[in-house]
């Protein structure tokens, strides 16, 4: 019996089941029989075929990765034959036949894991070394062997040390350093968390009683059997000056002493990691009591804290090896707190805001992009997740994209694991632009068993394209149930009451202003233009991305100036939307950065782009010929001078193919307004949804609610706000449809 490498339940083996999938196996077995379907692994690229790509898991095993699972063209993927790759054994057939999946993870810190698989076991991966050194050192120990009666050097306490130190490090996944099996008793300095009880007990340093074992001056000094006698000594040292998180690059090697807040706890199955965040960053702090044992148990999340220990490198990353912790209270605690919280505000709120172009909607809510930059940059600052919720269409795609490419980069500055970017932000669509209690309720889960298993804070919630309408409301209630921050960004038609849910809602409608020319990318990148200033110049080209037509001239010379030219934008625009439709689940990070970044240092692709004129090119093939099969089957008529063209989404269009009703009937209204006078509507009768797009604006809110009074019992209700959308029972669809049409010429003649 051992426990889980991730959250440390009692398993047999190193992994429980729940967690299978976020931990990746490297292969030693003989036969693809000893596999494990759903789990990952790293294989290497063997070859291509017209229909997959084949992978060898291991020195005896290849997959097939079929064409069907990647979530991009086969011809598009940039694998070479030899490459290392990451992918899911989904089936091992009787035959032998191995099918893989994809994974969007393609390094290994992605993962919370890595595990050794051979054909009867699995080992973490130092166990693994350490077992294949022991079957060496023994059989080079037999071989040196005088005579079967010789006396064994080894003592049975040293090998009763041996088996502790063992023990301690079975199921720790955190440490890397090697084991050292037999040092001499003056060792006065541990290498790795590991080693700390072996240490500690040389040092004369009691480690059964339960108590932390630490590194101390004590510990430097010779052993006697009178602990009390090194405790003079300890006393008598100078208490260490307080450093920054931010200098302790400098010092690896060196004991050091920290003070800050505790922003997050996880139990691994060696030691207790503690996250400690000061003025200047945030860094992950060892320690050990014995393997799976909560070192500390005093100390919780947002404690504020002493911590004195030694700078270490822990696998690339730096980590403090903790060696005392106190927390601290009354004036100490407030000289941090206050000290905490002047570095936020001073650092958090953009020194001045310079929007990106001169645009009225925009800067009517110059205030509140300027808040809402502060609120994004705190969360980073405390450590605290920041989850990007968006529209899976074009412009919430680009306008995600756009705060992600400012958070991260602060989110590496602040903190020093390499893979802090993977904990500390998400990006995810959402299914419509109502952000209701679905999606809330699977936010709070997520959230909160992030901070139960990991010890993770709340995160801040920040909605895009989306979530401004009183539709919204309940799912930003739930989030409040909890602590958890919200702000929004959209250029919808906002509700007053969303202003109430929310801590920021970036939406220039409530300010007064015309929204009919912004859209949620030019609100987002402004926002992210004042969270992360050094990325501005990334960002200048997204808002011309943002627009199927009429974009503002001063958005298409910034795109020109960044190197984009209308073809270029344009391109970037239809692969983002084709993309977004796909696996729209997902935040396709790599292939999104690859659509609208591909031109720096971080990717090969030319800015010119194959890539997005690639897809782009599906795209126009896809829409045009769902557009003639729409125009073939439109109904025009005209109702009191307004000429209103019909179209049944329900019997012509492909429910489950590219391109959504939504997108196919915004096309379709841009392509046939012209071909008569306006007013002009193309209305969108599905099943059991209405649509409208007109040459005047409409408020769907009053339209609904002229439709549930002329069919009271048609079950209307409208989604979205006042350019949302509505929905209706399939049994009323001819009286709703009647309804909608006498009103929309009573609305617009």
């Amino acid at each position: 019996m051992g426990n889980c490498i991730i959250c440390g339940t009692p398993v047999d083996g190193e992994i429980c089941e729940s967690h299978e999938e976020d931990a990746v196996f490297e292969f030693r077995g003989t036969s693809a029989s000893q596999l494990t379907p759903g789990r990952y692994y790293r294989g290497t690229v063997d070859g291509y075929a017209d229909f997959g790509v084949f992978v060898d898991i291991g020195d005896h095993v290849t997959g097939l990765l079929h064409r069907s699972e990647l979530d991009q063209r086969l011809e598009s993927l940039d694998w070479e034959p030899g490459d290392d790759v990451f992918v899911q054994v989904l089936d091992v057939r009787d035959n032998g036949n191995v099918d893989l999946g994809w994974s969007i993870r393609q390094r290994e810190r992605e993962f919370r894991g890595k595990l050794i698989e051979t054909g009867d076991d699995e080992f973490q991966p130092e166990e693994f070394e350490d077992d294949a050194d022991a079957d060496e050192s023994s059989a080079e120990t037999t071989n040196e062997t005088a005579t079967p009666d010789e006396p064994s050097t080894a003592t049975s306490d040293e090998s009763e040390e041996l088996t502790d130190d063992r023990a301690a490090k079975a199921g720790e996944l955190q440490a890397a350093a090697e084991e050292t099996e037999s040092e001499p008793a003056s060792k006065t300095e541990t290498d790795s968390v590991d080693e700390q009880p072996a240490v500690a007990e040389t040092a004369g340093t009691a480690t059964s009683s339960g108590s932390v074992a630490t590194e101390s001056a004590a510990a430097s000094t010779p052993a006697t059997d009178d602990a009390a006698d090194a405790e003079p000594d300890a006393e008598s040292e100078p208490a260490l000056k307080r450093t920054t998180i931010e200098a302790i690059e400098n010092q690896v090697g060196s004991v050091v002493r920290l003070e800050g807040e505790i922003t997050g706890v996880r139990q691994t199955s060696g030691p207790t990691v503690f996250e400690l965040r000061d003025e200047t960053g945030t860094v992950e702090c060892a320690a050990f009591e014995e393997a799976g044992v909560r070192a500390y148990p005093d100390v919780e999340l947002d404690d504020v804290v002493a911590l004195e220990g030694e700078v270490e490198h822990h696998h690339g990353d730096l980590q403090v090896e903790t060696e005392s912790l106190d927390i601290l209270e009354g004036e100490a605690r407030e000289t941090v707190v206050d000290r905490l919280e002047s570095a936020i505000e001073r650092e958090a709120r953009p020194a001045d805001v310079s929007l990106l172009a001169d645009h009225d909607a925009v800067a009517a809510v110059e205030d509140n992009i300027a808040d809402a930059a502060t609120a994004i940059r705190r969360a980073v600052m405390e450590a605290r997740p920041v989850v990007v919720r968006h529209g899976a269409t074009a412009d919430g795609y680009v306008a995600g994209a756009a705060i992600e490419r400012a958070v991260l980069p602060l989110i590496r500055e602040k903190h020093t694991r390499e893979d802090a970017e993977y904990h500390y932000f998400e990006r995810r669509p959402l299914d419509g632009r109502v952000y209701d209690m679905d999606a809330a309720t699977s936010d709070v889960t997520s959230m909160l068993e992030a901070r139960d298993r990991h010890g993770e804070q709340l995160p801040l919630v920040v909605l895009v394209d989306a979530g401004s309408t009183i539709e919204s409301t309940d799912g930003y209630e739930f989030l409040s149930l909890y602590d958890a921050d919200s702000l929004v960004i959209d250029d919808s038609r906002a509700d007053e009451e969303v202003a109430d849910a929310v801590d920021v809602a970036v939406a220039p409608s409530l300010a007064g202003a015309d929204v009919a020319d912004v859209t949620s990318t030019a609100l987002a990148t402004n926002v992210a233009a004042h969270v992360n200033d050094d990325v501005r110049d990334d960002l200048e080209h997204l808002p011309a991305v943002s627009y199927w037509e009429d974009t503002p001239e001063d958005y298409l010379e910034l795109a020109t100036e960044a190197g984009y030219d209308e073809t270029g934008v344009s391109e970037r625009r239809e692969a983002v939307a084709l993309e977004a439709y796909y696996q729209s689940y997902k935040d396709k990070r790599e292939l999104v950065i690859d659509l609208l970044f591909g031109d720096d240092d971080e990717s090969a692709r030319p800015r010119d782009g194959d890539l997005a004129a690639h897809v782009s090119e599906q795209f126009r093939d896809k829409l045009e010929t769902e557009l003639e099969t729409a125009r073939e089957n439109l109904t025009v008529q005209g109702v009191d001078g307004v000429t209103v063209s019909v179209l049944d989404t329900d019997a012509f269009t492909h429910r489950y193919n590219f391109p959504t009703t939504i997108l196919l009937l915004d096309a379709l209204h841009r392509s046939e307004r012209d071909r008569s006078d306006p007013p002009y509507v193309t209305l969108g009768v599905g099943d059991d949804e209405l649509h409208v797009r007109a040459t005047e604006p409409v408020n769907v809110r009053d339209l609904g609610d002229h439709i549930a009074e002329a069919v009271p019992n048609g079950g209307v209700s409208v989604v979205g706000g006042k350019d949302g959308h509505v929905e209706f029972l399939p049994g009323e669809r001819d009286a709703v449809r009647e309804a909608a049409l006498e009103a929309l010429g009573e609305t617009l003649a």
